[in-house]
């Protein structure tokens, strides 16, 4: 009967199963989209600097609606909001299929963005709301379903589709499953309590929804420009950047802002927080060259591509369960610092890439980074969660996307900016590869800044295990006068 508490009900599992659905639908797209960039770029008549946008564009169209998904919640509750999110989503979709140009595909593309910005994160408020703290670490790993999944039936099913139908499928194939989920939201997910959401920050939203995209167009347009100093490039990032610290004061000094970030003053949230991060861009940024390389130095048909670019999610999936028992027992902060070295060793030998590197070795390389890449990003998560009480969900789960999403996007935006650089002048196949062991060594760097924020977060836990040993067996009058209010 001891281990009756930690047992998962099934209504658990069926609210899991609405939040895959849907969820899976709004990453997928994200693969599906990068094995058909070079297809895109030769149809739409783009460079990769600017069909990159369409990546990066999704993206940071999540990151600005993902902020407002917990305010949404409270005020009209999840359930109705997860539901008009899919209908947004799968609208957009609709139009990206009917899109004639970079300009307009990339502009219903942040439409989608717009929708399937709030899917993941109030799916994941609902489950960690069913769940509890004492299941975190095994509910988050369900969560990470989509993410196994994605890396593996994204570039394969895109690839099937860009080869016998046309990229616009890509996009089309998006509305019978979100009819589905739509239907299965209605009949299963709980109706959810609304509560007093007060006033919505409107400041705080625009000036992170205008910050954030102006400094990932900056970085971007290093590729275009050629220059790191360029008007066209100094002008966005100082003000982004400006704006962001802008919203960092304001933020700190309201009592509802749009993100809350205060919680950022907990150890343990505020490592596992930068260490997501890193390993947005890590994980995003590194899915838009490995394809691209597939077509453009191997030559590579679009299946093939996606069949290559599948051994990393097969990699993430093999090790996800087991990381998620493993969190749930030992912490996050262990084994999201054991899965960053992984990692970032794994990327190291796609830095020595070249025009004929064995197949075999760099699909072996993707397994063990995407082993690594599993054992880092849910634990991650789940320490970030376990270090909240019940009522910070709702604010800390949309900074936890959305730093996800950012990272992704920087890192998109970034290493597409290295590799056009890279590519300048060269003519021959080796130089082309050449090339893009330059942008996996920027890669293999981004995710190894992911290990300061883990040392950070294994301390963290640490203590915060001491202390709440020591509060063991203490009166509650005394823990409630030790407690600040």
């Amino acid at each position: 009967m001891s281990g009756a508490p930690d047992r998962i009900d099934a209504y658990v599992w069926r609210i899991s199963a609405v939040v895959i659905l849907g969820s899976m639908m709004s990453i997928l797209d994200t693969t599906i989209v990068n094995v058909a960039l070079a297809t895109l770029g030769r149809d739409l008549h783009s460079p990769i600097a600017d069909i990159q946008w369409v990546v990066t564009g999704y993206m940071l169209a999540l990151a600005a609606v993902i902020p407002v998904s917990g305010w949404a919640a409270r005020r009209f509750g999840p359930k109705r909001v997860y539901l008009v999110s899919l209908v947004l989503f799968v609208a957009g979709s609709m139009l990206c299929g009917l899109a004639t140009s970079t300009t307009q595909l990339t502009l219903f593309r942040v439409i989608q963005g717009l929708g399937g910005g709030m899917i993941l994160p109030i799916g994941q408020m609902m489950m960690a709301e069913a769940a509890g703290p004492k299941r975190m670490g095994r509910v988050m790993s369900i969560v990470a379903v989509p993410m196994m999944l994605a890396p593996i039936l994204g570039p394969t099913l895109g690839g099937l589709i860009v080869q016998n139908l046309s990229w616009r499928w890509i996009f089309y194939v998006n509305v019978p499953i979100g009819i589905v989920a739509v239907v299965a939201g209605l009949r299963i997910l709980p109706a959810g309590k609304q509560a007093p959401a007060g006033r919505l920050d409107v400041l705080g939203l625009v000036l992170m929804a205008t910050g954030l995209p102006l400094l990932t167009y900056g970085l971007a347009e290093i590729g275009t420009t050629g220059s790191f100093t360029s008007p066209k490039v100094i002008g966005p990032c100082v003000v982004g950047v400006t704006l962001v610290a802008l919203f960092a004061f304001h933020a700190l000094r309201i009592r509802n802002p749009l993100l809350d970030l205060r919680l950022y003053r907990k150890p343990t949230f505020s490592s596992a927080s930068i260490a997501m991060f890193c390993l947005g861009a890590a994980l995003f940024g590194g899915m838009i060259l490995l394809p691209l390389y597939w077509q453009d130095v191997r030559h590579q048909s679009v299946v093939a591509t996606g069949l290559l670019t599948a051994p990393q999610g097969l990699g993430m999936a093999l090790v996800m369960p087991l990381a998620g028992k493993l969190t749930d027992r030992y912490g996050g902060g262990p084994l999201a610092l054991f899965g960053v070295i992984v990692t970032t060793i794994a990327t190291i030998p796609f830095g020595f890439i070249g025009a004929h590197t064995p197949i075999t070795w760099l699909s072996v390389a993707m397994l063990v980074r995407g082993m690594g890449i599993g054992f880092a990003f849910m634990p991650a998560m789940s320490a970030a969660f376990a270090a909240l009480e019940r009522s910070e969900l709702s604010d800390a789960t949309p900074q936890l996307n959305v730093l996800q999403r950012v990272g992704g996007s920087i890192g998109t935006a970034v290493l597409a900016v290295v590799l056009q650089r890279a590519l300048v002048g060269v003519h021959t196949l080796a130089g082309a590869a050449d090339a893009y062991g330059t942008a996996f060594w920027w890669s293999a760097a981004i995710t190894a800044l992911a290990i300061i924020p883990c040392i950070v977060l294994v301390g963290a836990e640490r203590r915060a295990k001491a202390a709440k040993s020591q509060l063991d067996g203490v009166p509650a009058e005394a823990v409630a006068e030790a407690v600040p209010a």
